[in-house]
């Protein structure tokens, strides 16, 4: 499997998912573009309209070009700084909700250790057409398990490093993602690492993305539930001003 990225493959793969989204936000824009000619708009109202709707539409393509395809966030670098061992007795567990980039990518990063990769995507809940394009141009890893948010079939105490990477957010549910946290530290070795990533709901997001920054989950709520499911040692770094990492001891 390669895992080198194409040019801007990030921002491009997101037009290609919410494409429904481009389109109807294009359309919309060349009939306000439309009733300039057909109703008496003052200029200015009629420029703060196209500034606004401009806006919605390229200031999340121009974030996304930055936080996928320009900042490394693919070439792991971050994830390097944190000297995770690797070795034959090593495991590792990717977690994902149904669209994988990055299994192949650990892979190679921890070429002697086991890894296992899990999906929890659930067809009945997640029916956005961006996951269900996406799960049609993402290439599983090898013996992926698709499993549920209430069990991950491993037995305690098991794995070495446990990889949650811009997946989470999908459970949208506080109880279930806390119940799923605490599968995860149960299935955690003593000294085992969790790293979470998430883009937050906060100030710079929502610059970023405006209302749709409410996909996200604030930094208190992450905390809170990373407590509740039994975690004491969190610390949080931030990877560009738009994403955290969370890693989890």
């Amino acid at each position: 499997m390669e895992i080198k990225r194409r040019p801007f493959q990030g921002v491009l793969q997101i037009l290609s998912f919410n494409r429904h989204f481009y389109v109807f936000g294009f359309i919309l824009l060349a009939l306000l573009m439309g009733m300039s000619y057909a109703t008496p708009l003052s200029n200015r109202f009629f420029w703060v309209l196209v500034s606004a709707f401009a806006y919605t539409l390229l200031v999340p393509l121009a974030v996304s070009a930055y936080v996928y395809d320009l900042s490394g966030f693919y070439t792991f670098d971050w994830l390097k700084k944190m000297n995770l061992p690797d070795g034959k007795n090593t495991c590792n567990v990717n977690i994902h909700a149904g669209f994988d980039e990055t299994s192949f990518i650990l892979k190679s990063l921890f070429p002697e250790s086991h890894l296992q990769v899990y999906d929890f995507y659930d067809a009945k809940q997640h029916t956005e057409p961006a996951i269900v394009r996406a799960r049609k141009a993402s290439v599983a890893y090898p013996n992926t398990q698709t499993i549920t948010t209430h069990s991950i079939p491993l037995n305690d105490h098991s794995v070495d490093h446990l990889f949650l990477l811009t997946a989470l957010h999908e459970i949208r549910r506080y109880d279930e993602k806390v119940l799923f946290l605490k599968e995860c530290r149960r299935v955690c070795k003593h000294g085992g690492h969790i790293i979470l990533v998430e883009h937050l709901r906060d100030l710079p997001n929502f610059a970023a993305f405006t209302i749709g920054f409410m996909h996200f989950f604030s930094q208190s709520s992450w905390k809170k539930s990373l407590k509740e499911a039994g975690f004491v040692s969190c610390e949080e770094t931030k990877f560009t001003p738009f994403m955290s990492v969370f890693h989890c001891r």
